[in-house]
């Protein structure tokens, strides 16, 4: 038997990654340019993996362009938004429809947990720190959800929002979605669908709404 070789991440993915990041936690603030040149200098790359980046991020709605005219980072509203936050909160409405009668205590215990990070990294005004916390929280009910199609989906659609939560957690509006987590939690843990699905509804709602 023969192991097939390990292959290095392909440079357009890693420029992809860095690119997204810089974009959704606001080093690369909406209305900059983005110039493939300077970005490849930056990244230590050619320019071939970063347009090829920034393509399929112009794709995905983070980022704006028109040929020979400009590139650049896209407004945080805009309808690709408005779209994506649609999406998101239906998808979680069904995950945790379909979790409500599959936690057990321990993913009650791991959702818990990451509540209790998510609150910790809001009070030292860590964003990154609360949006990883926030992001394992939610995973919970996508995985007992079993659908792979909704994690690939949600995995598409989630980082334009990205922005909203990174403006949403740096803010006092924050503490409103650690009691959010803690009553879709409760819900869960008592196998209540409907209070579950309504909880999870207005976390993606409020999104927008709470700005």
């Amino acid at each position: 038997m023969s192991l097939p070789k390990v292959v290095r991440p392909l440079l357009r993915d890693e420029a992809y990654d860095h690119i997204r990041q810089a974009i959704v936690d606001g080093s690369l603030p909406p209305g900059a340019p983005l110039r493939d040149g300077d970005l490849a200098e930056q990244l230590g790359l050619s320019k071939a993996p970063v347009r090829e980046a920034l393509r399929r991020l112009a794709e995905e709605g983070l980022v704006d362009s028109k040929p020979q005219s400009y590139t650049r980072v896209s407004e945080v509203m805009s309808p690709d938004v408005l779209d994506a936050r649609e999406i998101v909160r239906v998808l979680h409405e069904f995950a945790v429809r379909q979790a409500a009668a599959k936690c057990r205590p321990h993913d009650i215990a791991a959702m818990r947990a990451a509540n209790d990070r998510f609150a910790k990294a809001i009070e030292a005004g860590d964003v990154k720190a609360a949006v990883k916390a926030d992001d394992e929280l939610h995973d919970v009910p996508v995985r007992l959800a079993g659908n792979a199609a909704v994690a690939a989906t949600l995995d598409r659609y989630t980082p334009l929002l990205r922005r909203l939560e990174h403006a949403r957690f740096s803010s006092a509006l924050a503490w409103n979605s650690v009691l959010r987590h803690t009553k879709l939690i409760d819900a869960l843990e008592a196998h209540d669908a409907a209070t579950a699905v309504s909880v999870i509804a207005t976390i993606w709602t409020d999104l927008l709404e709470d700005r």
